[in-house]
């Protein structure tokens, strides 16, 4: 018979005390309503108000009360990381555990850095039940036996105070990330490199305001026609998503949207078909196609007449402009359900440039795109190693490998 091999955990090799994480802290059960507190999410960044795209529960009453001191942790375990700090009061899913620090125990700054640290994240998997990862759990009272290090109040305030300044780096990189991709669909990009000069304003929530004179007018109806291939018995491609940062890609996610068992009825696009989420548009959900593949039967994909540069359109509907103007042409309770119908999608005022001005347009923002995409993949990797060294450093503290000043 072969031994089994023994669990160990970095966190067991503390130089300071081993505690149940139990012990140290209280959790909170009581239910509200979110008319009464704030909805809140809680992710990779942390606790945050709610974010777009995050949809809320339909019943009241059925959410947990977060007080600012708070920790919060997604009891689905395979949602590694999605923890934090709360510094709001607030309410959460019931698929949360909240929970009090002990004064005089435990610091929640501390708290904060061990449950986003991998040990931590490893243990919080390894302490879960269920049958699949996606349903995989754990629970308060299983969460409670893992033992974590637990140092005296002012070295886990000294080990706080550089985690947090780690922290602050990687929120600034985040920022930069989102000015990047704003750059990267400016629609003064596009007007700006017009030949002549722009025309006279038009109505202010018009996207046509401000064009240049020798440019055509349409409206979306009178090119775009929509395809209604399916894939049959035989997907020509690979299952395709429409990220609102980089548009039409293949997805390739474990996690969100998936195909089917039965993918006959999925909707087919082809290199230079305009993909578009109509529940999404208002996030940037759409972009044209360089690829064969398939998506989901709720989305659209348009063929583009010839009198339009397929990459001038892609840059122009995913333009700030064009995504504030599905905002309000939108229909819906909430900013992450705001369909647009193909009616009044139809109805859409679109610039047409010459040709030649589509495609030195296009030429210009798939170079900005090029540009910010490598600029995007180093901060990207940046964040990636400063996440890591801060978890690092924090395994490092309490098992006696480095000294925190």
């Amino acid at each position: 018979m072969t031994a089994q091999a023994v669990h160990e955990s970095p966190l067991e090799a503390s130089t300071f005390p081993l505690v149940p994480f139990g012990s140290i802290v209280v959790e909170r059960t009581e239910k509200v309503s979110e008319t009464d507190f704030p909805p809140l999410s809680v992710g990779k960044l942390g606790v945050t108000p709610q974010l777009a795209g995050v949809a809320k529960t339909q019943a009241e009453g059925e959410r947990k009360l977060v007080r600012a001191g708070d920790l919060v942790i997604n009891s689905r375990s395979d949602r590694r990381g999605a923890s934090g700090l709360s510094r709001l009061d607030g309410a959460v899913s019931p698929v949360y555990t909240v929970m009090t620090p002990k004064p005089g125990l435990l610091l929640a700054e501390y708290g904060h850095h061990l449950l986003r640290s991998t040990a931590f994240q490893d243990e919080f998997f390894r302490w879960g039940t269920g049958i699949v990862d996606d349903l995989w759990s754990t629970n308060f009272t299983r969460m409670s036996r893992i033992r974590v290090p637990l140092p005296p109040l002012e070295v886990q305030h000294r080990i706080a105070e550089r985690l947090n300044e780690a922290e602050r780096m990687v929120k600034k990189l985040d920022e930069l990330a989102e000015v990047l991709r704003q750059r990267s669909t400016d629609t003064a990009l596009i007007f700006g490199l017009a030949e002549g000069h722009p025309g006279h304003a038009e109505d202010a929530h018009s996207p046509l305001s401000g064009i240049p004179d020798h440019w055509n007018r349409t409206k979306f109806g009178h090119d775009f026609m929509e395809s209604t291939e399916r894939n049959g018995d035989s997907p020509p491609g690979p299952l395709l998503s429409i990220s609102e940062y980089r548009g039409v890609e293949i997805n390739n996610r474990t996690d969100g949207q998936q195909a089917s068992s039965d993918v006959s009825n999925y909707r087919v696009v082809r290199p230079d078909q305009l993909a578009a989420n109509m529940m999404w548009l208002n996030h940037g959900g759409l972009g044209v196609s360089s690829l064969t593949g398939y998506i989901s039967p709720d989305y659209k994909a348009f063929w583009i007449s010839p009198r339009f540069y397929p990459r001038y359109v892609h840059h122009l509907l995913r333009s700030p402009r064009y995504v504030d103007y599905f905002g309000s042409i939108g229909t819906g309770v909430r900013p992450n359900a705001q369909r647009v119908t193909k009616t009044t999608l139809d109805m859409m005022p679109m610039p047409v440039p010459p040709m030649g001005e589509q495609r030195r347009i296009a030429d210009h923002l798939d170079e900005v795109a090029r540009r910010v995409d490598d600029m995007l993949a180093k901060v990207a990797r940046l964040r990636e190693v400063l996440i890591e060294r801060s978890s690092a450093f924090l395994i490092d503290v309490v098992t006696g490998r480095k000294e925190v000043a």
